[in-house]
């Protein structure tokens, strides 16, 4: 093998690990967001984390966050805006990558 073909398999590996990476750190963050939303409804133990997890479900709709704030808009009703609920996401993208990296 060259030197060239190393650096490309090292490259393939970065590009893959990076990518899941960033996909267990948007589930994290549809969690951590699924919980607040929750604390919203009033909703705590066993039926915030059964609820947590509808929100991670709702992501695999379509690419992007839309569909989680679509999610978290009709179901707060009142209790959040789209745009209330998109800046919660931005806040927790950082909080989700920084529990993935302790985990490591």
């Amino acid at each position: 093998m060259t030197t060239f073909d190393d650096r490309e398999n090292a490259f393939e590996s970065k590009f893959a690990h990076d990518t899941e990476m960033q996909f267990r750190a948007e589930a994290r963050r549809n969690k951590l967001a699924g919980l607040w939303a929750a604390g919203l409804l009033g909703k705590s133990g066993d039926a915030a984390a059964a609820y947590a997890m509808e929100v991670v479900s709702a992501d695999f709709e379509e690419a992007g966050i839309e569909d989680v704030v679509r999610k978290l808009s009709a179901d707060l009703g009142t209790l959040a805006s789209a745009d209330a609920i998109r800046a919660k996401m931005a806040e927790l993208l950082p909080v989700a990558k920084a529990q993935l990296m302790t985990e490591i």
